[in-house]
């Protein structure tokens, strides 16, 4: 960990910016290829860690495995994890050896240690990335959180850039409630909450609803679960054949963005959960401990002195919930992906204009912004990679992509 105490240099070949799982992988990916890159890059991240996002969300919704097969993950050997879990089978869950929570984070520890990557991150937030046009070669202005700047070279994204979603129905309700009696899912944190008589509305019909109905039924809680479409079953995300070129082939060959995005909806079809939350689900709904409100939306809701009072836009079930006291309202209902909206996009756009599609921009064969020397991971660079690129499985193939130029 690098904090705002240690020498910033003024200027750096390459900043990644997030110490996720995508940054992660790039950067063993990088040294792998090109072991000279070792010190003429940083990693900025407000924690000053790796992983320390993706550990919190795991820990504050209890998520007991990935949903992703062990062959993914930040190291370059496919085989690593596999290895390093030898010992702990039983941490690998089936059907395709979903690796347990505490085993894949000490597995990227390990990562970590092999490839010496402890003192690359550099405590402090991005908050702004603007381009500087030197004649012979433009570069990029990194403002921090901590007062600092940094010129870099080269910059990748590499945090994720999701904008949580929230239904339009909330913002039409008058201020005036707890603050913590609506939250986004992002903002829920299940460890040591009292739960215990409550009755919460969760809205979504995807894996995260699922973890929180759980959780909150572990601590005593009523759930009602609501989503707009009737609740279905998906080992993954997105079909395994988007791996490969079984379906990639065809969207590659594609010349038209709108068609590609539209590819990568129907890949990966909203919210899903996996066979065995919903199992568990619904052996929870013949105990009387969970009902579900299917194809409905919430049309209305208001907080009424000590709690909220909500109407649905279903007719057959409006009757039922509407006179129903909720004590709290969580909202499983994702993230927007808008490089329009992406705050350290906004400079880049001006300087160098690019087309969007639906949100996402249009780069480059290696995920490059057009005209300059920054580049994208993660769901944002899904017009390129397909639909898995916010995927551990889209990290690697992203990160193939970006290193190949970095080299």
């Amino acid at each position: 960990m690098l904090d705002a105490l240690s020498l910033l240099p003024d200027s750096i070949d390459l900043a990644i910016v997030g110490a996720g799982p995508h940054a992660l992988t790039l950067v063993t990916h990088l040294l792998q290829k090109k072991k000279s890159m070792r010190g003429r890059f940083l990693v900025f991240d407000p924690s000053g860690i790796w992983m320390s996002r993706w550990n919190h969300q795991f820990a504050a919704l209890e998520i007991p495995h990935l949903r992703s097969p062990a062959v993914h993950h930040p190291d370059p050997d496919s085989f690593a994890l596999r290895r390093f879990a030898e010992s702990r089978a039983d941490e690998l869950y089936p059907p395709y050896d979903l690796p347990g929570t505490r085993l894949f984070q000490e597995f990227c520890q390990d990562v970590i240690r092999r490839w010496q990557l402890e003192n690359c991150v550099y405590s402090a937030q991005v908050l702004q990335i603007k381009p500087l046009n030197h004649q012979r070669q433009p570069r990029f202005c990194l403002g921090l959180s901590t007062g600092q700047t940094v010129t870099a070279r080269r910059v990748v994204i590499a945090n994720g850039g999701g904008i949580p979603h929230m239904p339009e129905w909330v913002s039409q309700i008058p201020m005036g409630y707890p603050s913590d009696r609506l939250l986004h899912s992002h903002q829920v944190d299940l460890q040591g909450l009292q739960l215990q008589g409550e009755r919460i509305l969760i809205i979504g019909g995807g894996l995260t609803s699922g973890h929180l109905a759980v959780g909150a039924i572990q601590r005593g809680a009523q759930v009602l679960l609501m989503s707009r479409r009737t609740l279905y079953e998906k080992l993954f995300d997105a079909d395994p054949g988007w791996l490969g070129p079984k379906y990639l082939k065809s969207f590659w060959a594609e010349p038209d963005w709108s068609t590609r995005w539209k590819m990568i909806q129907q890949a990966r079809n909203g919210g899903s959960m996996t066979p065995a939350v919903l199992t568990k689900l619904r052996r929870l709904e013949r105990d009387g401990r969970i009902r579900f409100y299917e194809q409905c939306q919430v049309s209305q809701a208001r907080w009424s002195g000590e709690h909220w009072q909500v109407c649905c836009d279903n007719a057959a079930v409006h009757e039922c919930i509407q006179h129903q006291t909720i004590n709290r309202i969580w909202c499983a209902t994702g993230s927007q992906l808008d490089a329009t909206k992406h705050p350290l996009l906004q400079d880049v756009l001006e300087a160098y204009p690019t087309n969007i599609v639906n949100g996402l921009p249009i780069v480059d064969e290696c995920l490059r912004w057009r005209d300059c020397e920054l580049f994208i991971m993660g769901g944002l660079a899904a017009l390129r990679t397909g639909p898995t690129a916010r995927n551990l499985s889209g990290a690697r193939a992203v990160s193939d992509r970006i290193v190949h130029k970095l080299r």
